[in-house]
């Protein structure tokens, strides 16, 4: 074997040729970033609202019954279900952002824009808690979209 560095070296094993830059381990991703800390947090955040919004939609339909023409939602139960799992889901991609994950960054985009346009549905019904959640998605976006230093993530 020769000094040279170990990323291009090839090693014969049983008249196979086998590189060892295939066997190298990733870096240790350390700890996440102060942005993608907050967007982790602030998802599993949102995710716990949107749970509650679905248990409240199955539990009391009719509070979030204001009139016939305000909402766009016609079958509570169905969606009370939709935002108990996709709440559900926020909260597991969340701990994963906070734990670093890269796939948690690409999923939490998606979870984040989707529960942005979901609450559209009670902007009418519910102002202020709507405005309050969207802006809280984007503020998650933005946390997961923003590069961090020094390579992680």
């Amino acid at each position: 074997m020769t000094s040279e560095p170990s990323a291009g070296r090839t090693e014969q094993r049983a008249g196979t040729a086998h590189s060892t830059w295939a066997l190298a381990g990733s870096p240790p991703a350390g700890a996440p970033t102060g942005w993608l800390a907050f967007a982790g947090s602030m998802l599993g955040l949102l995710g716990i609202f949107n749970i509650i919004t679905g248990v409240t939609a199955l539990v009391r339909p009719g509070y979030f019954l204001v009139a016939p023409t305000r909402l766009l939602v016609f079958n509570y139960p169905v969606w009370g279900w939709i935002w108990v799992v996709f709440g559900l889901v926020q909260v597991a991609v969340g701990i994963g952002a906070v734990y670093g994950r890269g796939w948690a960054r690409f999923i939490g985009i998606d979870l984040a824009a989707l529960c942005a346009i979901g609450h559209l549905v009670f902007l009418t019904a519910f102002p202020l808690w709507s405005v309050l959640v969207i802006a809280l998605s984007v503020m998650v976006i933005y946390g997961l979209v923003v590069r961090s230093p020094a390579g992680h993530l």
